[in-house]
């Protein structure tokens, strides 16, 4: 096993002049040699490799305290320091994009996000957010609910590909009585997928520690429940409906780690459909002829990860009333669905 230790020394920007961000890796005893530009692309999240390549380029990459090439190839124990530099972002600005609505009231809104939409902007994604979409819908007063995150009032996340719905705060005292729901494990969180295979048994719970891989520090990995690696990472699977090659399963989160359903289904062999990052795109055999182009075209038709956020639970945080609100599939889900359930009702009948 690989161990890096990662030690991140990003001090927090200022508005106008943000520090650049400062990263120190030390390369493990047993790391393969490779060069450092790929290295660097694997361990530290959201770097490219035109980025990586332009930092060593500038003399922003140092192994062992001098600059490197970036055909440089890393050896054991090299201590290698990356500084980022940071453009400032822009400010975050209202855009009327349509969003669907679940409920509001004074100080909350669920929103049933589209799929393929970001939550908040970052590098590469400044515009065309939830987050211009609320600050349209709310007003740039929005804003200062987490101006300095660019997260207008934005309690939890969902992936860019994750379908469903998200609970956003319209004022600072309710963002913070949901954040603290959130970090109590207060609040019920539901989700559907469409996973390869069928679990077995049909019910059951997932039991691991979850935290960045070390081989690849962009995906998110399994470790021991009681080891010393990862955070706790706990969900329940129920499968809703059987459908031979496929199931629809049904998911509760009792912690809310990065991708922890996405990481979850992989580890135990029923990665979620569509799911690239997490094994859910690679070709299965399945037990009928041209099942190789039916794949193919379940695939085309679902190039994202069949998981859709579906209900959400939580206290209303001035009335404390309970809100329980779901979501039904999105239009993707639903066709693959069809698509699934037609190939094996043809299989049934000959």
């Amino acid at each position: 096993m690989q161990n890096h230790s990662l030690k991140n020394e990003s001090q927090q920007p200022e508005a106008a002049t943000p520090e650049p961000k400062k990263i120190t890796l030390q390369v493990s005893r047993v790391q393969t040699p490779m060069r450092i530009d790929r290295y660097l692309t694997q361990q530290i999240e959201n770097a490219t490799r035109n980025k990586v390549q332009e930092a060593i380029g500038e003399e922003r990459v140092l192994v062992n305290g001098k600059p490197v090439k970036s055909n440089y190839r890393i050896k054991s124990y090299d201590t290698i320091r990356i500084t980022f530099l940071r453009p400032p972002a822009p400010d975050l600005a209202p855009e009327d994009i349509p969003i669907e609505i679940v409920y509001e009231d004074d100080d909350l809104m669920v929103i049933n996000k589209e799929p393929g939409m970001v939550v908040h902007p970052a590098f590469g994604n400044w515009t065309g957010t939830l987050a211009n979409a609320i600050l349209h819908h709310i007003g740039r007063n929005a804003g200062t609910l987490d101006d300095t995150e660019l997260r207008p009032g934005i309690v939890h996340r969902l992936d860019k590909d994750t379908s469903g719905l998200i609970i956003i705060a319209k004022n600072p005292v309710a963002l913070h009585r949901l954040a603290r729901q959130f970090a109590q494990r207060q609040v019920e969180k539901v989700y559907k997928a469409i996973v390869w295979g069928v679990p077995d048994p049909s019910a059951g719970t997932i039991r691991t520690n979850i935290g960045r891989s070390k081989k690849n520090r962009k995906v998110m990995a399994n470790y021991p429940f009681e080891g010393p690696d990862g955070k706790h990472a706990v969900t329940d699977y129920t499968v809703e409906e059987n459908l031979c090659w496929f199931s629809v399963v049904s998911l509760t989160l009792h912690t809310g780690r990065t991708h922890q359903i996405r990481a979850h289904m992989q580890h135990v062999g029923h990665p979620i459909l569509g799911d690239e990052t997490y094994g859910g795109t690679a070709p299965r055999p399945l037990s009928f002829s041209r099942s190789e182009s039916f794949v193919k075209n379940l695939l085309t038709g679902m190039p994202r990860q069949a998981l859709h956020a579906e209900i959400l639970g939580f206290s209303q945080p001035s009335t404390h009333e309970k809100l329980r609100f779901s979501a039904p599939l999105p239009e993707d889900m639903l066709r693959t669905l069809d698509r699934i359930r037609t190939v094996l009702a043809n299989r049934i009948r000959s």
